[in-house]
């Protein structure tokens, strides 16, 4: 497959334990093969650090800096701190990644974007697909009784195809959340 002309966006929505992190993990390295670069936004519900405590980007951000950039030869990472400011809206966040050809969308699961629920029978939860709209599509490991595309959870390149075909333009994203505000 040719890498996409426009930067698109595909979230992954699940209740935890249903192995979105899993199945990410195995997807992106088969899209990687296709000659696709990828970028993920993974949403944490709790307070999170990406630094060690006691080092220095660590003792910048508790001195109060807003952000703080660590760089090296391998990566770099951009931390913001909020300082009380509401979190951001995923397409603000949209808006700051670098051009890829699919960035994949883990969490944010009240945002108005497509998504594939990714659903595990022994996690014992019920689906979201019903109540949520913006799901599209479904990666599980049994059968579910829906008009919607599905693929088997161990059948990564059927995952990654469901998620291409669903994935929508990040400019598209942006410009509805712009027509929003």
């Amino acid at each position: 497959m040719e890498r996409c002309s426009k930067m698109k966006v595909i979230g992954l929505a699940g209740w935890s334990g249903a192995g979105k992190t899993t199945l990410l993990s195995r997807v992106i390295p088969y899209l990687l093969g296709r000659g696709l670069r990828v970028s993920v936004i993974k949403h944490a519900h709790h307070e999170f650090d990406v630094d060690v405590p006691g080092k220095d980007s660590w003792v910048h951000r508790q001195s109060g800096a807003t952000e703080v950039l660590v760089s090296s030869t391998r990566r770099w990472a951009l931390m913001h701190e909020l300082r009380g400011a509401s979190e951001p809206r995923l397409p603000e966040l949209l808006a700051k990644m670098g051009r890829v050809d699919l960035v994949v969308v883990e969490g944010f699961k009240r945002e108005p974007v497509n998504k594939i629920e990714v659903h595990r029978a022994a996690n014992g939860k019920p689906l979201l697909f019903p109540d949520d709209a913006s799901v599209v599509g479904i990666a599980s490991d049994v059968a579910v009784e829906t008009t919607l595309p599905m693929a088997h959870l161990d059948d990564i390149k059927e995952v990654a195809e469901l998620m291409l075909r669903s994935a929508v333009s990040v400019d598209d994203v942006l410009a509805t959340a712009s027509a929003g505000s």
